[in-house]
């Protein structure tokens, strides 16, 4: 039927290119092809060369003038149907990869898509693109855990040959997984539980009523809360010594951001006992140690951290966090955005006010930054009816600029999270 309507019989055969896709043989029209100069056949009438033909077909036999193509006979037909009516269908029982893959080996594009398939080709588009992310996410995740699971494998081989070998690699396997044994469990709720009591005692220690003085009216630290302090940085230190003596690479287990944390929690009570053996000494070029006190004991709130170590929740969002930098990007962007808008339209509507707080940009900004996190203090507010028409659009422009990435963060949350359980 093709043929009939392509190319009849008294037509002079320099008007016609032979075109072989997959043992499908046909013969095909230069003026139908010119309808479509964009197109893969198209763009073989504009070929001068040999080469430039092998860039675009399979194959080349100048002597018959036939173009192969390595492609789907079945499929081809209904470009032929494209070539006649200028639209394409979809084909019944083809991927819609695939029919995507092919329509963009022969240079048609969406648009020609007749009314009746269009929307359904959309639709299994996106469905297909949701699939494909997904099984990415997934290929991901699983990667991520064999590559966690293949280091702590890696771990214990690397112990093969070293002094004290199997003393240290026990060790080691009972710090570094909870789920060992019954002493590995011991010892993970005895870190857990005095990192609560340090937690609890760095609270109770803010308490005006639990705050001590000395004769000369300076304060001192409280006993029992000084006892429970050194308790907790004693088991602390401890572990991080043993967990760095049994470690079987010393320079990786330094690099790990939990390690880091450990040291970084522990560090600031011996720096803060040499300030204030430095202070005693009451030196003239220590003036601000006691400043420097101040900020190393405000370090103490690392300690929070170290439920990471045991929290497969923490480790998950941290997880999350490394890896939607680009979602938490996207809307740090949009807020800035809408905080840098709506700042300079309240204080333009606001200035002429005396009643009104927003006199200055800046402040302005800050009005912004909590309407459109819907936090909304209340110290600062419009008092006029266009400030608050635009405070109105400022909270439900926060409220869909917050929802937008907050979907795909949740998602990988879950995820990383169902990792973290199954590690």
């Amino acid at each position: 039927m093709y043929g009939q309507i392509l190319h009849p019989h008294s037509a002079d055969d320099d008007c016609f290119i032979n075109v072989n896709v997959g043992g499908f043989k046909q013969r095909m029209e230069h003026n139908v092809l010119k309808r479509f100069p964009q197109t893969r056949l198209g763009r073989l009438l504009c070929c001068s060369s040999k080469e430039a033909i092998l860039e675009l077909c399979d194959d080349f036999s100048p002597s018959d003038m036939e173009y192969y193509f390595d492609r789907n006979p079945r499929f081809f037909c209904y470009v032929l149907n494209f070539y006649l009516t200028g639209k394409i269908h979809l084909v019944d029982g083809l991927c819609i990869v695939s029919f995507f893959q092919e329509i963009e080996y022969w240079g048609i594009k969406e648009r020609h898509l007749d009314f009746c398939c269009s929307n359904k080709y959309h639709e299994l588009m996106e469905l297909a693109e949701d699939k494909c992310w997904d099984q990415r996410s997934d290929e991901t995740q699983l990667g991520s855990s064999v590559e966690e699971l293949s280091y702590l494998e890696e771990d214990v081989e690397i112990f093969e040959g070293s002094w004290c070998a199997d003393v240290r690699r026990n060790i080691w396997i009972r710090l570094e997984n909870p789920g060992h044994s019954t002493s590995a469990k011991v010892m993970a709720v005895a870190s857990l539980a005095l990192v609560i009591i340090s937690i609890l005692a760095m609270c109770i220690h803010s308490m005006p009523d639990f705050h001590q003085v000395d004769l000369n009216e300076k304060e001192i630290e409280n006993p029992v809360l000084a006892f429970f302090e050194s308790l907790c940085i004693v088991f602390f230190s401890a572990e991080f010594i043993l967990r760095l003596a049994v470690a079987p690479s010393a320079r990786k287990f330094l690099c790990s951001p939990l390690n880091i944390i450990d040291l970084m929690s522990i560090m600031p009570f011996y720096v803060t006992i040499a300030c204030d053996i430095m202070d005693e000494g009451e030196s003239t070029d220590l003036g601000n140690v006691g400043k420097v006190v101040q900020i190393l004991r405000l370090m103490r709130v690392f300690r929070i951290l170290k439920l990471a170590r045991h929290s497969a929740g923490l480790r998950s969002l941290g997880a999350t966090l490394r890896h939607s930098s680009s979602e938490v990007g996207q809307l740090v962007l949009f807020l800035s955005v809408g905080i840098s808008m709506f700042s300079a339209l309240i204080y333009f509507v606001e200035k002429e006010t005396q009643e009104s707080e927003l006199q200055t940009m800046p402040i302005g900004w800050w009005w912004a930054t909590i309407s459109m996190t819907t936090v909304g203090y209340g110290d600062t507010f419009p008092v006029t009816l266009a400030g608050k028409l635009i405070g109105t659009l400022c909270i439900i422009c926060g409220l869909l600029i917050v929802a937008l990435p907050i979907t795909n963060i949740f998602n990988k949350f879950s995820k990383f999270y169902q990792r973290q359980k199954h590690l």
